[in-house]
């Protein structure tokens, strides 16, 4: 089974109306630069310089006295012993908050890498944390295991995912950091410390999202399940009535999510059910063609919200654009090589599709905003800094072009999500700091005192940990 029409004829249309409608109308509109002040293209060059760290949307860089990358963990053990603080691990750079920017050490960790042992019948498997996502998954699925869910994105490491908390879709289904069954961590003291529930039961709860603060992690060992496959399908329709029916189908189906297209009136519904029998496969996705075509939508025709409505209807595969069978790993998790910067705040279930309403009137009064919105359920799990230990939640992601401005984000979704009782996700931007995350996180005080007991002279505290903790180097 496999079905698609994801095609956004656009530019056609964008040619026909444009040449429709009288030059001085848009001209105004066309003239302006979108590019947000400050940005500049040479930095994604320069960060293959010699101590020069970028993250992947280019926001955050650091220049530290040194970037290591040790080949196993005694020589990691030395290094944490004598290096200069603030000592920070490095993952793949995806995250948005600036977690990583050191100017003492940055620890890469590509060297703890792949499956190290699996246990089929206990569905068990232990992986270097510095594996990345998509080659877990693809390791997994060798020996007969999977992930229970994935995110979107797939480069992230595993230290990386779990310790921000990163998550998938699905009203039942967990954060990834709920799938850890234990982990080896490596102190400031070069200590090696073999971690679950039994052995350290406030450290393992700690650990699961650790924001890199506690030590370098170097091992996990996972809970799976048998390797499965799901059917996709994807579709658009207007938002109103898609809000009308996302929590129903949040329920009715393993996986839902859905993607508004800011200034369209339409969003795209997703969802996964597990499959029995051969798949498909799912073919090359177009997703970077409809952005494109978003912003080009975008580029012309911004000035006028009711003619750039008008020509999504008309350019748009309305109704299913997508039915496909594939393997759970191939379809949940995807690359993405548009860059963005992203806020995403976490909020309780019940209070997700108001917000989001309001969300999508404010970015429809925005005429520059292009970049579609993401919104996921997540199930409870009990991490101590997990932003979900309180109950469901309802995940709402805002982007914004890399080159382009985000000032909004701060100064008006914010204050919507927190009045909402939202929690930031911590590899996303957000501008909390300990006074206003401590009333959300009854957990963070233990988990400042933890990190003081194991690293009292605070060499793993960047400046943005210390605020987040509330600790000083």
């Amino acid at each position: 089974m496999k079905k698609s029409r994801r095609k956004f004829l656009v530019g056609s249309v964008l040619t026909a109306g444009a040449a429709a409608i009288p030059g001085v109308r848009h001209a105004k509109w066309n003239s302006q630069s979108f590019e947000r002040e400050g940005y500049l293209l040479q930095d994604f060059e320069s960060g293959s310089k010699k101590n020069l760290w970028l993250n992947w949307s280019g926001l955050h860089k650091s220049t530290p006295k040194r970037i290591m990358e040790p080949e196993d963990e005694t020589e990691l053990q030395q290094l944490m012993k004598e290096s200069i603080g603030p000592i920070r691990p490095l993952g793949s750079g995806h995250s948005f908050s600036p977690l990583v920017p050191s100017e003492g050490t940055i620890i890469k960790l590509n060297r703890f890498n792949g499956l190290k042992s699996f246990d089929a019948k206990n569905q068990i498997a232990t992986f270097g944390a510095g594996t990345n996502l998509m080659q877990a998954a693809r390791e997994l699925n060798g020996a007969g295991l999977a992930f229970p869910n994935l995110p979107d994105v797939d480069v992230q490491t595993l230290a990386g995912s779990f310790s921000t908390a990163t998550h998938g879709t699905g009203r039942e289904l967990t954060a990834l950091h709920d799938y850890i069954s234990g982990f080896k961590l490596i102190t400031v003291d070069g200590e090696v410390l073999r971690v679950n529930s039994t052995s350290h039961p406030d450290l393992f709860s700690a650990g699961k999202v650790s924001l890199g603060a506690l030590g370098i992690l170097v091992e996990y060992s996972l809970k799976l399940v048998p390797a499965f496959s799901l059917r996709r399908r994807v579709w658009l329709q207007p938002i109103d009535e898609l809000l009308e029916e996302s929590e129903n189908l949040s329920r009715k189906y393993r996986n839902f999510e859905f993607y508004y297209f800011p200034g369209t009136g339409y969003a795209a519904g997703i969802t996964h059910e597990i499959f029995s029998g051969p798949v498909a496969g799912r073919d090359p996705g177009e997703d970077e063609e409809m952005l494109e075509s978003l912003r080009q939508l975008r580029d012309v025709f911004g000035w006028s919200p009711w003619l750039r409505r008008r020509l999504f209807k008309q350019s748009a595969p309305i109704g299913l654009v997508e039915d496909s069978t594939d393997e759970s790993w191939r379809l949940l998790s995807t690359h993405r090589p548009t860059r963005f910067n992203e806020i995403e705040y976490e909020l309780p279930v019940d209070k997700g599709i108001e917000v989001i309403r309001e969300v999508i009137r404010i970015l429809d009064s925005r005429k520059e905003v292009f970049f579609p919105i993401e919104a996921r359920y997540i199930a409870k799990d009990d991490a101590w800094l997990s932003p979900f230990n309180d109950g469901n939640r309802f995940a709402i992601s805002v982007h914004a072009a890399v080159n382009e401005s985000f000032d909004y984000f701060y100064e008006v979704l914010e204050p919507l999500f927190r009045n909402a009782g939202g929690r930031p996700h911590w590899g996303k931007l957000h501008s909390l700091r300990y006074n206003e995350l401590s009333k959300e996180y009854p957990m963070l005080n233990q988990f400042a005192d933890l990190q003081k007991e194991l690293d009292p002279q605070g060499k793993l505290l960047n400046p943005h940990l210390s605020q987040i903790l509330g600790l000083s180097k």
